[in-house]
């Protein structure tokens, strides 16, 4: 059995968060300056078995595809055309980052580290993750 990796797509910056080889646990991996992220996931998959990738669906409340949709097709087919073995799935994303804050305040972190927008992301993406893993159990 591989991993599942999630992404939390950003234009700046991408949260990663992973399972481990049973799909048990979702754990956050790090946040990639996105415009390493195609390279830092080639080399990822190199060394560790990924079996699927879910990447977040960002909505609008009335349900309608958020702008940043644009720059994640954009990377979709860049990610097929680099990992075209590994199949991708969406999975939405809504209120994640409001909830990795509400995360961050729950778990005592202090205001100045809860300022750090890359953990935000890499929370984010867990939380994706965790989405997706209690919809396919």
């Amino acid at each position: 059995m591989g991993r599942v990796l999630a992404i939390d797509y950003g234009t700046k910056r991408t949260g990663l968060a992973v399972t481990d080889p049973m799909q048990i646990i979702a754990s956050g991996l790090t946040t990639v300056n996105t415009k390493e992220l195609l390279s830092f996931l080639k080399d990822y998959v190199s060394k560790e078995s990924v079996e699927k990738i879910v990447v977040g669906l960002p909505k609008q409340m009335d349900n309608t595809a958020s702008e940043s949709e644009v720059y994640i097709q954009k990377f979709l087919t860049q990610l097929e055309k680099s990992l075209p073995e590994i199949p991708v799935s969406r999975i939405d994303e809504r209120f994640t980052s409001k909830m990795a804050f509400q995360t961050m305040i729950d778990s005592g972190l202090k205001k100045k580290q809860r300022k750090n927008k890359a953990l935000i992301d890499e929370i984010s993406a867990t939380l994706i993750l965790q989405s997706y893993l209690a919809g396919v159990q």
